[in-house]
């Protein structure tokens, strides 16, 4: 089979040769430990390294729209404090944070791209314009050819709704704005919708699309950061114009949303919304086994491997593989950590999981 035809079997739970075979990716600390471990020094990059030297089914037809801030804001270092650096980051936030060298840590925000309605204006109007030439491809025309035929799946990014203005604007502050200002929430919203249907109006008609791509990153450990009450009212409806014009114009069949945390409250309303793959399925805050229970084939499932089971050791790798094959035999899940690998793994574990992986989904080269 092909990757796009192993892929689209999985997902709507048909017999497969094997499942594709994905990982998650790993932490630029983790990398760098294997690298004093085994892993040759040319292997480099938090989601490339893994893909490049196992050979995973890592290759997309992407279509190259362009659907984000444009430009986007330039990653630099503001300023050095001994340890510590204040950077711009891609969101456009200003932060401080230990320096990488030194190990992971998390930012202390000082200023958000996002803090007030002329902020917001002045992103809207600069760098989230649908008219700015440089979210079409100059080959799009060639891209659009190929997904007729391609062997690889064919897919669109479609973005975020609530995960980019979070990152834009910080939790805190979209959380209020939510109930001090929900009109100016709403309307970000709407802008966000109407710039990617604008850009899809492109490949109407003219691609083959597979799986549209989201990543919103809305939930914690006990439930989802939006109420299901505003997500219900504010997301559901621009998520189904946004995938009921990919599956009327380009055939397009399944979404993919990237969530981490305990994301059973918000399953139904993506459901509804038309996106129905569920990706990584943290194991610490969401049991895959009770939305498939609920939910049957109406959902397939990506993820799902305790990443903790990995420092633990081979015992707690063949313990997790055991864990996952019933959800496995049940078909619509494709396996491998449930997010980045920690630095916490060693190269040997890591390898171990790699083996067994292979053999569990049936891949005869690893």
């Amino acid at each position: 089979m092909t990757h796009r035809e192993r892929l689209l079997r999985t997902l709507k739970f048909q017999p497969v040769d094997r499942v594709p075979d994905y990982e998650f990716g790993a932490w630029e600390q983790t990398i760098a430990r294997w690298h004093k471990e085994g892993l040759p020094e040319d292997y480099t990059g938090v989601w490339e390294a893994i893909p490049k030297y196992f050979h995973t089914d890592e290759g997309w037809l992407n279509l190259g729209l362009n659907i984000g801030l444009l430009p986007g804001f330039e990653r630099k270092v503001l300023e050095e404090k001994g340890d510590h650096i204040i950077i711009q980051d891609e969101s456009g936030a200003i932060c401080e944070m230990m320096r990488p060298e030194l190990g992971a840590s998390i930012p202390k925000y000082l200023r958000y791209a996002i803090e007030t309605r002329k902020d917001w204006e002045k992103i809207r109007d600069e760098r989230l314009n649908p008219q700015s030439p440089d979210r079409i491809p100059t080959n799009l025309e060639e891209l659009c050819k190929k997904s007729w035929d391609s062997e690889n799946p064919v897919i669109v990014w479609c973005g975020s709704l609530y995960g980019w203005l979070r990152n834009w604007m910080g939790m805190e502050n979209l959380s209020l704005a939510i109930y001090d200002d929900p009109q100016w929430v709403e309307e970000m919203m709407e802008h966000l919708t109407v710039l990617k249907l604008s850009i899809f109006e492109k490949i109407a008609g003219k691609a083959k699309v597979d799986l549209g791509t989201w990543w919103e990153d809305m939930c914690f450990r006990s439930g989802p950061l939006l109420s299901p009450k505003h997500f219900a009212q504010w997301m559901v409806p621009r998520y189904k114009r946004i995938t009921d014009f990919l599956k009327q114009e380009c055939s397009c069949e399944f979404h993919m949303v990237d969530c981490d945390g305990n994301i059973h409250a918000l399953v139904p309303l993506w459901l509804e919304g038309g996106i129905n793959v569920m990706f990584p399925l943290e194991v610490a805050h969401t049991d895959a086994y009770k939305i498939s229970a609920e939910f049957g084939t109406k959902v397939a499932l990506r993820g799902y491997f305790d990443k903790r089971a990995l420092i633990a050791g081979k015992e707690a790798i063949d313990k997790e593989f055991e864990r996952i094959t019933p959800l496995f035999k049940k078909g619509g899940f494709i396996p491998h950590t449930d997010h980045l690998v920690p630095p916490d793994v060693s190269w040997e574990n890591y390898c171990y999981y790699r083996k067994k992986k292979c053999k569990f989904i049936g891949k005869i080269e690893c």
